[in-house]
C-alpha cells in the first residue's frame, strides 16, 4: 500500500495487477489516491483511512479467475464502511456479477478492460453524492427537521414542538395529567417526559396497562394485597399504587377501568390514602397520576360508562396527542430512524428509503400511528434486497391519506400549504436544499427566501 497525500478526497483502489494499479494510480491526480492488492490489504485500507470512493476488482487472489473474493471484499467494506461509494470492475460474467454487486451495495460497475475516461466520470460523480450525502447529515443535524424532542421523541413537526413545550410546563406543576391520543402516538413515552422533567423524576415511574389485566385482578395490582385475601394470596403483596410512593403512576387506557373499581380508584384521588384488598390499615401514598386514553371519555361520561368526578379528578390538566398523519413530515423522518435502527439491529446492509418508498410512507395515512409505521419499516428492512428499502418492500398498497377540512382564510390557508410542502420536501430530500428546490419547482434562492420567512430555518 502507499501513503497519501493529506487535505484531498480519498479513493481506495483495490487492484491485484500493477501495472493497471499504476495507470489508474497516476490517472486521479485530484484525490488521496491508496492501492491494495487482496482483501486484507483492503480492509486495513478502509480502517486506515476511511475513503469515499473505493474501485474494487472482483477478481483477487486467492480467487482470480473468479468473483468470490471480490464479493466478499465488497461485503467486508459495506458492512464497516456504509456510505462509501463502492465501484466494481469485473470481466467475468459481467451482466450477472453487475446485478449481484448492485445488490449487495455497490454504487457502479464498469466492464474490463478498463477505459480511464469512462471509469474518471464514473468516480467522479461517485466522489460528487458522497459530499452531497455528507452535506444532508450535516444539514439535517441543523435543521429542525431532524431533532428529537422530550429527550426520547423523535420529530421536526411544529404540532409536536408545541406539544413537548406543553409537556415542559405541564410537568413542573404537580398536578394530574390526562394524556388524549390514538393508539400507537406514544402516550407512554409522553408520561415518561412528564415524569422526567418533574421534581418526582428521582423517585420511580410506575405504569400499568388497565386494559390488559382482567376484571377481576386489576383490583389487586393496583391497590396490592395483603395474605390470605384470596386463594393464591400466599404473602402481602404491595400494589402499582403503593410502589409509586413519591414517584408517578401512569394508569394507561384508564377508560378501560370497570366502575366499581373508579368508586375506589376517586376515593384514593380525593383522600390519598389506600387499603389493600383483605386489609384494613390505611397507607398514605404521595404519588402523581399521569393518565391516557384512546376512548371518548367525554361520551363515556355522557352514556354514565365513566365517572365524570373521576374525569375531572384525573384530568386537571389534558394533553391532546396528533395522530402521525397530523405530524407534518414526521412519517417520513421516523422511517428514516426506523430503517437506521432496525438495519443495525438486524445486521441487514440496509442504509436508507427509496424516493418511491419516501412518496408511499407520506401518502398513508398511517391509522396505527408509530406503531404502525415501526413495524411496517421492520419487515420492509428484513425484505429488502439491496440497500434501499423500497416501496415495494413496504407493501404499502394503494392506500393514502384523506385530506383533512379545509381552512376558511385563503391567506393562512396557502401559508399552511406552502409549510407543509417545504416541510415535507425537506424530510423526503433529507434536507437538502437543492433537491427541495427542485421537488417544490422552485430555485435555491426563492426556497432559502421561504425558510426564512416561515422561520423553518434553524
Amino acid at each position: 500500500m502507499t501513503e497519501p497525500s493529506a487535505e484531498l478526497p480519498v479513493l481506495l483502489i483495490v487492484e491485484d495487477d500493477e501495472g493497471l494499479q499504476r495507470q489508474l494510480k497516476w490517472a486521479y491526480d485530484g484525490y488521496r489516491v491508496v492501492a491494495a492488492h487482496n482483501r486484507v490489504e483492503a480492509i486495513e485500507a478502509l480502517r486506515l483511512h476511511e475513503p469515499a470512493v473505493v474501485t474494487l476488482d472482483l477478481g483477487l487472489p486467492p480467487d482470480p479467475d473468479g468473483t468470490t473474493e471480490g464479493f466478499a471484499c465488497l461485503t467486508e467494506i459495506l458492512a464497516l464502511k456504509p456510505d462509501a461509494k463502492v465501484i466494481v470492475a469485473s470481466g467475468h460474467g459481467a451482466r450477472e456479477s453487475a446485478l449481484k454487486a448492485v445488490a449487495l451495495g455497490a454504487y457502479d460497475f464498469y466492464r474490463k478492460p478498463v477505459d480511464i475516461d469512462d471509469l474518471g466520470l464514473i468516480v467522479g460523480r461517485a466522489f460528487q453524492l458522497h459530499e452531497l450525502e455528507t452535506e444532508n447529515r450535516r444539514l439535517a443535524d441543523s435543521l429542525d427537521g431532524g431533532a428529537t424532542v422530550l429527550g426520547s421523541m423523535i420529530s421536526g413537526a411544529p404540532e409536536m414542538l408545541s406539544l413537548a413545550r406543553t409537556i415542559e410546563r405541564v410537568a413542573t406543576a404537580d398536578v394530574s395529567v390526562m394524556l388524549l391520543g390514538a393508539s400507537g402516538t406514544g402516550k407512554e413515552l409522553l408520561a415518561r417526559a412528564v415524569h422526567e422533567k418533574s421534581r418526582r423524576a428521582k423517585a420511580g415511574f410506575i405504569a400499568i396497562n388497565c386494559a390488559a389485566i382482567p376484571e377481576n385482578l386489576l383490583e389487586a395490582e393496583l391497590f396490592g394485597y395483603e395474605r390470605g385475601a384470596f386463594t393464591g394470596a400466599v404473602k402481602t403483596t404491595p400494589g402499582k399504587i403503593e410502589l409509586a410512593q413519591g414517584g408517578t403512576l401512569f394508569l394507561d387506557e384508564i377508560g378501560d377501568v370497570p366502575l366499581p373499581l373508579q368508586v375506589k380508584l376517586l376515593r384514593f384521588l380525593q383522600e390519598r390514602v389506600i387499603e389493600r384488598v383483605g386489609g384494613r390499615q390505611p397507607i398514605p401514598v404521595d404519588t402523581r397520576i399521569v393518565s391516557a386514553t384512546h376512548q371518548d371519555l367525554d361520551a363515556m361520561t355522557a352514556d354514565g360508562r365513566f365517572r365524570e368526578d373521576l374525569y375531572y379528578r384525573l384530568a386537571e390538566i389534558v394533553v391532546r396527542i396528533p395522530s402521525l398523519k397530523e405530524r407534518t413530515g414526521d412519517a417520513v423522518l421516523l422511517a428514516r430512524h426506523f430503517v437506521q435502527r432496525f438495519a443495525r439491529e438486524l445486521g441487514r446492509p440496509v442504509t436508507s428509503l427509496s424516493e418511491d418508498a419516501a412518496a408511499a410512507i407520506d401518502a398513508h395515512g398511517w391509522p396505527g400511528n408509530v406503531r404502525e409505521l415501526e413495524n411496517r419499516l421492520k419487515r420492509a428492512v428484513i425484505m429488502a434486497e439491496g440497500k434501499q428499502v423500497t416501496a415495494a418492500d413496504l407493501d404499502l398498497g394503494a392506500r393514502v391519506s384523506e385530506d383533512g377540512p379545509a381552512a376558511i382564510n385563503l391567506r393562512a390557508a396557502r401559508e399552511a400549504a406552502d409549510r407543509r410542502a417545504i416541510r415535507q420536501a425537506l424530510t423526503r430530500t433529507e434536507n437538502n436544499i437543492s433537491g427541495a428546490a427542485k421537488l417544490l419547482g422552485i430555485s435555491r434562492p426563492t426556497l432559502y427566501d421561504l425558510l426564512k420567512q416561515y422561520r423553518l430555518m434553524a
